[in-house]
This record gives structure tokens, C-alpha cells and sequence, in this order.
């Protein structure tokens, strides 16, 4: 195995105050460098507090909190903002995704085969046995956001993405809520960058433990395919060029 890159785990949290104090111990750990990254979307279950709280006991931990409700992609634009480790990994706060898939899905941009890796609920890995027809709504929107981007994804909405810092922060990102996984999707495609698919397990949870997304999302995700692949396309650098410069900037550094 190829010496893995540092990590920055960018974690949206919003009232998740039973799950977010045993997902930083999981991502924790990982035998990976991290930077984790906690943003708080206004939460009013009591998570905002226990955050406080750890943010204090933890000191080395970086933990933001929105004044108002925003959304995830925002959140992730937030923390994003304050990244800076070699790799960005999104990461729910609801163990619904496993931190010790790290390794596996660093590996292809550790090789210098990737820029991006998407980690696939849908190519094999074990997962929960949950609904049918989220799972068919999750396949169609990843057909559709095909179709635009001429990519050959299996699981567009997956919530394991890992990006090269430079190539993610690179991108001009709008999307507020749910809309942030097609939006980045197409910036993906548009910059021409390298990407990998791996199977990872999916522990997917119900409404009842408290799942936030919902059929009017998934309609929406429709418009937002559509939207920035046709009406709201980015022109900016290429992920080579991106690349490029960042070498140049790594070998000045040595």
C-alpha cells in the first residue's frame, strides 16, 4: 500500500447529538492524519452544546457553527474554507458511512491515478437492507446526472466523496442544501478530472433514527442536475492546470 496522503474530514452536523461525539471517536481512529472539521448548521437538539463542549475538551478539533439553518452544502463550503490537508473527505455525522473505508478510498488518489474518489453503495459492499424505491430514486438520478456529465458513476448521491484539496477548492460551489452532491458531480465532469469508483458498506438508517432527506429533495435534485450541467456550467482552470500549480508549489517548497 502506497503511504497514504493527510486527510481533512469535513463533517455537516445538524441535530445529530446522538450520534456526533462516536463518530469523531471513529474517525479518530483511523490510521490516517486528520484534520476534522466540525460545522453545526444550527442545531436544536442539543448538539450545538455538546459540541461546544467538545470543542473545548479537544482543542485540536475545528468546530464552526452557522448562526442559521443553511443547509449541507453550505456547511461544506464552510468548512472547506479552512481545509488544509492534502485529501478532503465529506463525511455525514450520522454513521450511516463507516470511517474505516479511509484507507481504501485514499489508496487510488495516494497511487497519483485519482483526483477524485467516489466510494459506491451500489457495487457490492455490504449495507443495510432498507427501501426499494430510494434505492431505485438513487439509481435514476445517477443515470440522469450521466446522461449530462458522460460519466459512468454508479452512485452519483453517495456521500463518501474524497477530492484532491487543490482540485475541490477549486471549484465555485452554490448549492445550499442537497443540491451540493449533483452540483459537485458536474464540477467533477467539467474539469476533466480523474476519478475512481470503489464499493464501500452503507449502514443506512430509516426516518425513525432520524434521516433528513426526503422525496421532495429527490425532485429537486433533478433541477440541479440540469441546472449546472446546461444553465450554470463552470468555465474555470482545469483539474491539471490545478494539479500543475500545486506541484510547482510543492517543489519550490522542497
Amino acid at each position: 500500500m502506497s503511504e497514504l496522503p493527510s486527510l481533512s474530514v469535513l463533517v455537516p452536523v445538524f441535530n445529530e447529538v446522538g450520534t456526533i461525539q462516536f463518530l469523531v471517536e471513529k474517525v479518530r481512529a483511523v490510521e490516517v492524519e486528520t484534520q476534522i472539521i466540525l460545522v453545526d448548521d444550527c442545531s436544536t437538539d442539543g448538539t450545538r452544546e455538546l459540541l461546544e463542549r467538545i470543542a473545548l475538551e479537544q482543542p485540536d478539533l475545528e468546530v464552526l457553527f452557522h448562526p442559521v439553518n443553511r443547509g449541507k452544502g453550505a456547511a461544506i463550503r464552510t468548512a472547506l474554507a479552512v481545509a488544509s490537508n492534502d485529501v478532503v473527505i465529506i463525511q455525514d455525522a450520522d454513521l450511516e458511512y463507516d470511517p474505516v473505508e479511509y484507507p481504501r478510498l485514499l489508496e487510488p488518489i495516494a497511487q497519483g491515478v485519482a483526483d477524485v474518489v467516489y466510494g459506491s453503495r451500489f457495487l457490492g459492499g455490504s449495507h443495510r437492507v432498507l427501501f426499494f424505491w430510494h434505492q431505485l430514486g438513487n439509481q435514476f438520478l445517477t443515470l440522469m446526472s450521466n446522461v449530462f456529465t458522460n460519466l459512468n458513476l454508479t452512485d452519483m448521491e453517495t456521500g463518501y466523496k474524497a477530492f484532491r484539496r487543490e482540485v475541490i477548492q477549486s471549484m465555485r460551489l452554490t448549492s445550499n442544501r442537497f443540491g451540493f452532491e449533483p452540483e459537485v458531480t458536474a464540477r467533477v465532469a467539467q474539469m476533466h478530472c480523474r476519478i475512481y469508483e470503489l464499493p464501500i458498506s452503507y449502514w443506512g438508517r430509516d426516518y425513525g433514527d432520524g434521516k433528513k432527506i426526503t422525496w421532495k429533495d429527490g425532485v429537486a435534485a433533478f433541477w440541479y442536475i440540469f441546472k449546472f450541467n446546461v444553465l450554470d456550467r463552470m468555465r474555470g482552470p482545469l483539474a491539471r492546470e490545478v494539479l500543475a500549480a500545486a506541484g510547482e508549489r510543492d517543489t519550490a517548497a522542497g
